[in-house]
């Protein structure tokens, strides 16, 4: 599964030099997640209501080229894995052609007691993958 949405760099998300901080590109990462599953007719506050809260574990970045301030880029993002308790997203966000960052998630499930549990089948949209996780 993949999906994509447009973000116009904001002020605010840059260094005094107009390029985009470091910081901001996991918020961004955190977007195209969202969007991906809203796109499944699912949302992050009904699995949340649920019970089903998914933290990030594992955070990967590459940068290759900066965006800058009021750049228009356009954020890949795909589900790559859904195991027993983990889902692998990767991204790639690019300005038109260029590809300017890399990067890879690792989210778990867990209880409100911060302990792992299994993912509900068709959490997300899909069922488990048999690679488990």
């Amino acid at each position: 599964m993949q999906g994509s949405i447009d973000i116009r760099v904001r002020y605010c998300e840059c260094d005094p030099m107009g390029v985009v901080h470091h910081t901001a590109y996991p918020v961004w990462f955190e977007m195209g997640r969202t969007e991906l599953l809203r796109s499944t007719g699912r949302t992050y506050r009904d699995m949340e209501a649920a019970g089903l809260l998914l933290a990030v574990v594992k955070l990967e970045v590459t940068y290759r080229a900066p965006a800058r301030y009021d750049d228009l880029v356009t954020l890949r993002t795909t589900l790559e894995r859904v195991g027993a308790v983990k889902i692998q997203h990767s991204y790639e966000l690019f300005r038109g052609d260029d590809l300017l960052v890399t990067g890879s998630t690792v989210l778990a499930c867990l209880d409100r007691d911060g302990r792992a549990r299994a993912l509900p089948d068709g959490a997300l949209g899909t069922a488990p993958s048999a690679s488990g996780g």
